[in-house]
């Protein structure tokens, strides 16, 4: 079993969420790796799952992707039901739920998943944490998830505020993210930064970070 699972693709990753007062910033790298092979270097990790919510994704690739497809088509499904904008909350429990069932599924490998959320609804912005086994925590301030969040986190730590700006907050995410693939192996290769405001959501920063010879 060990000989298979170093051989799925996962994304390593450092993902970061941060709550600003004018949005969300969701941001992410681009390496995936299977065990010790740089799988991909072009990895999308921030995906817009509605025209007002993104998710970022860590974990076995795989699940993570398919269970960002399911959702999308749920949600949007919900939407006609509903004749409205789903509601932050609501597409995170949904979420959460299918996290939650994906682990516990009778197989070989069981899928492992690990999803930050951003939104923006009638209540405001939102942050959620939705972890690997399918527990939900809504964020006020920041969180990071993947294998680089150790040096994400103490980066956030030091220098997040409350109040802070969007444009602050790329800022933050860029130094979270560049303090990851200074350390940690399996993050790298470029960054994608996004921004859920009042306007939906929008790719704000995006870099590749490939050296060629």
């Amino acid at each position: 079993m060990d000989n298979v699972e170093s051989n799925v693709l996962k994304t390593g990753t450092t993902t970061v969420g941060i709550v600003c007062k004018d949005g969300i910033i969701l941001a992410a790298d681009r390496r995936a790796t299977a065990g010790t092979l740089i799988a991909s270097k072009k990895t999308e990790k921030v995906h817009a799952i509605a025209d007002n919510i993104a998710v970022t994704m860590a974990g076995t690739a795989s699940d993570a992707q398919m269970l960002i497809k399911l959702v999308k088509s749920e949600l949007a499904l919900n939407r006609i039901r509903l004749d409205r904008e789903v509601s932050v909350k609501e597409a995170a429990n949904l979420l959460s739920r299918m996290v939650y069932y994906n682990i516990r599924r009778m197989s070989l490998i069981p899928g492992i998943s690990h999803f930050l959320m951003g939104g923006k609804d009638t209540d405001g912005f939102h942050l959620y944490d939705i972890f690997a086994d399918g527990s939900i925590q809504l964020i006020d301030d920041f969180i990071g998830s993947g294998s680089g969040s150790v040096m994400a986190y103490g980066v956030m730590e030091t220098l997040y505020k409350p109040d802070m700006t969007s444009d602050e907050g790329l800022k933050l995410a860029l130094k979270c993210i560049n303090a990851a693939i200074q350390r940690d192996a399996a993050s790298g290769n470029g960054l994608d930064v996004v921004l859920v405001n009042k306007d939906g959501v929008k790719k704000i920063f995006e870099k590749d970070l490939t050296v060629t010879v």
